[in-house]
């Protein structure tokens, strides 16, 4: 069948109309689409976890069959392994001490880097390499040499005078405060964070406030700070789950030992010494599954609090 438009064409009308797909295969699609992400999801972290939670309920060394002993497992860590509330202590200082002052040296070198200077990606980019490369290994092993007796820390000291001969690795009095200094020298990935969030503050307010006389620290505090409180936010719930699970810079500075006296005896370090040195796999899985639930209980405590600091860009906390 043939029309006539008003301006003169001729259109021919479609003789059937378009089919359409049955409505029960348009619902399943997407779950086919989904089906290989929900298959590794079950056998990659919920079968996993179920396996652990039964594990962390059992004596199992590997070689025999598990034995279930209930909660003597959780017991047992609180109240007869000294060396457990050791590593709890250890952990606890490095997440207290390293998180700030991770966030404060990468919030201050974003602010020195949003500036409109000649060469600042390359800046950018050179900041941001430790980020990639300061967990690994070979970063580790370099951190132990340039902390040790005959390191460059010593010799830098040496140049100004001041004559030292100790092994800051080696030391239990710093040997922590070495491997704080190396996540705190990780600061690149919230540094960058922080520059995104600074390039979303609109320059007007900046402008309005120096037609008002506001110097550069009142603008700090009365602009930046409260419009980048949700990036500082984001920022402080990632690098706190990821001190909470902290372990090669502590494997490699302590040999994997978590020495000297136990002064780098992370968490993770001392379950994974249980579960694949001493073969307790029953209780390092016990071990796992406090981690999880106190890395669960901070997480949930600092959205909690968050609203009392955290300022969004529609007045709303």
């Amino acid at each position: 069948m043939t029309t006539t438009t008003l301006e003169g064409q001729r259109l021919t009308a479609p003789s059937e109309p378009p089919r359409r797909r049955p409505a029960g295969r348009r619902a399943i699609a997407p779950y086919l689409f989904l089906t290989p992400w929900l298959i590794g999801l079950l056998a990659f972290v919920v079968g996993p976890m179920i396996v652990s939670l039964y594990l962390s309920m059992t004596d199992y060394n590997f070689l025999q069959d598990p034995t279930f002993i209930g909660f003597d497992n959780y017991v047992r860590m609180f109240t007869s392994d000294p060396r457990y509330l050791a590593s709890v202590g250890v952990t606890a200082v490095y997440v207290l001490v390293s998180v700030p002052l991770q966030l404060a040296f990468a919030l201050g070198l974003a602010l020195l880097l949003d500036r409109a200077i000649a060469g600042i990606a390359i800046y950018r980019a050179v900041f941001y390499l430790p980020s990639l490369i300061g967990s690994s290994v070979a970063v580790a092993v370099l951190w132990r040499t340039v902390f040790g007796a005959d390191g460059l820390v010593n010799s830098a000291l040496g140049l100004l005078g001041i004559e030292s001969s100790r092994s800051w690795v080696g030391n239990p009095d710093t040997a922590l405060m070495t491997i704080i200094a190396l996540n705190v020298w990780t600061f690149g990935s919230p540094m960058i964070i922080f520059l995104a969030g600074l390039r979303q503050i609109p320059r007007s307010y900046y402008e309005a406030a120096e037609v008002d006389g506001a110097g550069p620290i009142r603008r700090f505090l009365n602009i930046t700070v409260p419009l980048l409180t949700p990036i500082v936010f984001f920022n402080l719930i990632l690098q706190t789950i990821y001190a909470f699970q902290a372990f090669v810079p502590a494997y490699i500075v302590s040999n994997g030992s978590g020495g000297p006296a136990d002064s780098t005896l992370f968490y993770t370090l001392y379950l994974y010494q249980q579960g694949f040195t001493s073969f307790q796999m029953g209780y390092a899985s016990a071990m796992a599954w406090v981690l999880l639930v106190v890395i669960a209980i901070v997480t949930g405590l600092n959205f909690l609090l968050s609203k009392y600091w955290v300022f969004y860009g529609d007045g709303d906390r």
